[in-house]
């Protein structure tokens, strides 16, 4: 590491992944005869590469690099695992998905290679900047993937609608980024602002700030960019249709991956840096003690009215719909909420271990549903599942494991992940959100049940056809069941290792 920072193992993942993406292109463009099955090997291998080289890193912990740029710590090795792990199953739910509806493969997996080097380098941000960079990264692939089935109509418009509305909520987050630049300014004690989060946590914290209006207003539009990121009500409105039009593997991929990363941002920026700013920083002042009391007083109440908002309105539009993939789009809203109930408490554990359960609950469902809706996401509706159970058990069964631990039925994922968001908020006092939380899992659950009851107490639908399974693809649902099971039956070891995390970080501190 030179007087810079500059230290390229500490961005190990995100270069592996980088390249990846650029190496699967320039071999896309330079072979004569292409090798379809190349280009998912080399997506795979990268994954298993970039996992291996986060634990390479846990040596690291607690240093910074590129000038406090980059951040290794806990939250960034947690985050990180969880965005690979979520790309490592879209890959192999999308093999033979791609190939099926012949469309261009290489673009595909760069571009999945891409968007999850973006998300990596928003878990390890340190800076304001670095978080904006990576986020822009991830938002644009994001937006080609949704609309990568050119010939379909429904995927060109969300594609559309994804990138209007994307590009609305990044100037919000990037104006509210410059008014806490603006804020951090005092040329009576600091030769210039600041964009550094430590930094910035430092300032807060000594009350060393030229405006506490402008830091409060930066942080509201803040609020509202990453609102939109994890798609929390108010600005939700773009998921429904995004969702129901992107293929459907990319609608996994859009609500798990990109969701984790915005809240791996999210944590960052309000629980260790504005709400935990005070932390090992010193006695401060009365000044600074009103600055973060009136931070953490107004952070605290938008998060808390969202979190209950994007519940309600989540489950109850839900209950409505009859398209299977716009269900699980505002089902994905109200379960935003409910990691929003983790963020209200500053328990960034309790939101990561949330995370990755969702996302392999939530991509096993999306996955079988890509396998039924067959080539062109055509048979989506909810009454297409009729009789299902009866033709094909075994995908119904995992479909109706999916839908139960979504719906926090205990003995799965769903209900350990929901178990430990309440029981860190009501620790903290939060008892009247904690009871909101309760009675919208309660009201989920009619939405999800009925698909079950679709499945294996209706008559068959008219021109099913069993769908073909592909040992990819069999190998991915593998994996999602038994990761469902293990974090509900068996969840100690993970519990263990975030709560060991979190009291690293603290002590740090």
């Amino acid at each position: 590491m030179d007087k810079l920072g500059i230290d390229y193992i500490s961005i190990l993942p995100e270069i592996i992944t980088g390249t990846a993406g650029i190496l699967i292109m320039m071999i896309d463009a330079i072979s004569r005869k292409s090798r379809k099955a190349i280009y998912g090997a080399v997506a795979l291998a990268s994954l298993v590469a970039s996992m291996l080289s986060i634990f390479t890193l846990r040596g690291r912990i607690g240093t910074t690099s590129f000038r406090g740029m980059i951040v290794t710590d806990d939250l960034r090795l947690v985050f990180a695992l969880i965005f690979l792990i979520v790309t490592f199953l879209t890959v192999l739910i999308s093999l033979h998905w791609i190939e099926e509806e012949g469309l261009p493969m290489a673009e595909y997996f760069a571009l999945l290679m891409f968007a999850t080097t973006g998300m990596l380098f928003m878990a390890a941000a340190g800076d304001l900047v670095m978080i904006f960079l990576g986020l822009e990264i991830t938002s644009i692939s994001s937006y080609v993937l949704c609309g990568y089935r050119r010939s379909d109509t429904r995927s060109n418009e969300a594609a559309m609608k994804y990138f209007i509305l994307g590009s609305f909520s990044t100037a919000f987050l990037l104006y509210g980024m410059a008014l806490a630049y603006g804020a951090s300014f005092n040329p009576s004690l600091h030769p210039s602002a600041t964009t550094n989060l430590q930094l910035l946590k430092e300032r807060i914290a000594a009350g060393q700030l030229f405006s506490e209006p402008l830091l409060l207003v930066g942080a509201a539009m803040m609020i509202v960019g990453f609102g939109f990121k994890v798609s929390t009500a108010p600005f939700h409105i773009w998921s429904p249709d995004v969702y129901e039009g992107a293929p459907t593997p990319v609608t996994a991929f859009l609500s798990t991956g990109s969701k984790a990363a915005a809240f791996s941002a999210f944590c960052r920026v309000f629980i260790l840096t504005f709400a935990m700013a005070s932390v090992g920083v010193g006695t401060g002042s009365m000044q600074a003690s009103g600055v973060l009391k009136d931070l953490q007083v107004t952070s605290t109440h938008a998060l808390y009215g969202m979190a209950v908002l994007t519940m309600f309105l989540g489950n109850i539009t839900a209950i409505v719909q009859n398209n299977i993939k716009r269900m699980l789009a505002y089902s994905s809203i109200a379960h935003a909420g409910y990691a929003l109930v983790g963020m209200v408490a500053g328990d960034w554990r309790a939101v990561a271990f949330y995370l990755i359960s969702y996302a392999v609950i939530n991509i096993g469902a999306f996955a079988i549903i890509e396998l039924m809706a067959r080539k062109g996401d055509k048979r989506t509706e909810i009454a297409d599942y009729a009789g299902v159970g009866f033709q094909s058990l075994g995908l119904a069964s995992a479909l109706s494991l999916f839908l139960l631990s979504l719906a926090g039925i205990p003995l799965t994922a769903g209900f350990m992940a929901k178990l430990l968001v309440f029981k860190s908020a009501w620790g903290a006092g939060l008892h009247g959100l904690v009871i909101v939380a309760v009675i919208n899992s309660a009201i989920s659950w009619y939405y999800y049940l009925r698909v079950i009851v679709v499945m294996f107490f209706s008559e068959p639908a008219k021109g099913f056809v069993k769908p073909f399974v592909a040992r990819t693809f069999s190998i991915a649902l593998v994996i999602m069941v038994l990761a469902t099971l293990y974090l509900g039956l068996l969840p100690g070891r993970v519990l263990d290792t975030l709560e060991r995390a979190g009291n690293q970080m603290v002590a740090r501190k």
